[in-house]
């Protein structure tokens, strides 16, 4: 069980200090170079989380916890009032982690699935943060952009999660292999969809929850072949989760108590 802690409340070592109080082991765990979060020595119940209620810590997995940062790293420099879209926001943990970094940051945030964004508002409004939350389909931007470009989007898409088979074994079960080249397409088909909203020199960080190349590293090299102003800049790639005993040479990234993850960070260019 992996928490992140709201650096808008508590630093994180002063929030192990809080838990320690409770009688709460964990420790440290970091995201995109910073430590962002505590990873619990044993799962206890949401609400026996000290501040849980007030917005001070969300349950989020440590390679989920990379995406904001990711994203808004290279971005401050344009400022505090960030346009920001989180193309496939629910639950909203994602979101939520935008507005903690950047709390004067106009965020939207899309799903096409109306209880799904009642779960968003439901998170945003625990962390008492502000994001504008829409029911729409972020592959068809017709239907609810305003025209006004992005300074940064999130395109945590749909994938066929085979990441997450540590935490939900049944994943396995409930995929067939027919899957992966159909997410694939909507893949392909957001990031048509999303990248002309982007500014130049603006960012779309792209993120599946997926351990399989084709909704990976396969799909962003077919992107950027294919779209000459897309720059991919360092980036983590294919995060695997991994014990002490795995085969270092079958991931990109070292080993770690997380779900699998791939993230391309690609920056829109004049050309």
């Amino acid at each position: 069980m992996t928490l992140r802690v709201n650096a808008q409340h508590h630093s994180v070592t002063q929030y192990l200090d809080v838990l320690q109080a409770q009688g709460i082991a964990g420790k440290v765990v970091s995201a995109a170079g910073q430590p962002s979060g505590v990873q619990l020595d044993k799962a206890v119940p949401v609400h026996v989380l000290p501040g849980f209620a007030q917005g001070h810590v969300s349950v989020q997995d440590a390679a989920a916890q990379w995406a904001a940062p990711l994203l808004l790293n290279g971005l401050k420099a344009a400022g505090p009032n960030l346009r920001l879209l989180d193309a496939c926001a629910a639950p909203g943990g994602k979101t939520g982690h935008l507005l903690e970094c950047e709390p004067l940051a106009h965020v939207l945030a899309l799903d096409v699935d109306p209880q799904r964004c009642e779960r968003i508002q439901h998170n945003v409004d625990r962390l008492q943060v502000q994001a504008h939350i829409v029911v729409a389909d972020a592959a068809n931007p017709a239907t609810w952009w305003d025209g006004q470009s992005f300074d940064g989007i999130l395109l945590d898409a749909p994938c066929t999660a085979s990441g997450i088979g540590r935490r939900h074994p049944d994943v396995r079960w409930l995929r067939r292999e027919s899957d992966v080249t159909q997410l694939a397409a909507i893949q392909a088909k957001l990031l048509k969809a999303l990248w002309p909203l982007v500014r130049t020199g603006g960012r779309l960080l792209y993120c599946t929850c997926s351990v399989f190349k084709a909704e990976g590293e396969t799909q962003i090299q077919t992107f950027v072949q294919h779209n000459t102003d897309a720059l991919i800049l360092p980036s983590p790639g294919h995060f695997t989760p991994s014990n002490a005993t795995s085969d270092a040479s079958l991931r990109d990234n070292g080993m770690g108590e997380h779900d699998g993850f791939y993230y391309a960070l690609l920056e829109k260019r004049s050309i």
